[in-house]
Formats: structure tokens, C-alpha cells, sequence
């Protein structure tokens, strides 16, 4: 499932108060080269981006989704093998 897939099913999904959500992404020049959004802080979810007030950003940098601690969705976390 892709990142947008993801935040749109987020955003979308009754039981689920997006403004909690927090998507983490690379950026560039920040400490640590990242940075994190919350839900409440999007716009918009385009078809490549996201987008906020002063910031869009790629959906190809996003590189964790987390929701009340839980984490939806991480980049670099190893993929479980097909049953």
C-alpha cells in the first residue's frame, strides 16, 4: 500500500482522528536530515504530495506514518514474507 493510500485511509476512516497522525519525512538541511507533520497540519493529499501551508512535500520522502504511537507505516522496516 502506498503512503498516500495510507493517509487518505486515515483521514477517511471514522475511528481515526487524523490531527493525531504524524507522518515523518527526510529534510533536507533539518537536524537529524528529518522532520514531522501532523495530520492537522496537511492541506491537502495530492496525487505525489502533500501538502501544507509552507511546506510540500514528495510522498518518495516520507519515511514513517505513526498514529497514537503505533506505527503504520516505516520505509526501512524489512517486509514480512507472503504466507
Amino acid at each position: 500500500m502506498s503512503v498516500r493510500d495510507i493517509l487518505n485511509r486515515l483521514k477517511w476512516k471514522g475511528d481515526v482522528n487524523f490531527d493525531e497522525v504524524e507522518i515523518w519525512y527526510i529534510d533536507r538541511g533539518a537536524p537529524n536530515d528529518s522532520s514531522v507533520i501532523c495530520g492537522r497540519e496537511i492541506e491537502r493529499i495530492g496525487r505525489s504530495f502533500i501538502y501544507t501551508k509552507g511546506k510540500t512535500i514528495p510522498f518518495h520522502r516520507v519515511i514513517r506514518v505513526v498514529y497514537q504511537n503505533n506505527i503504520i507505516f516505516d520505509r526501512f522496516e524489512k517486509k514480512s514474507k507472503p504466507d
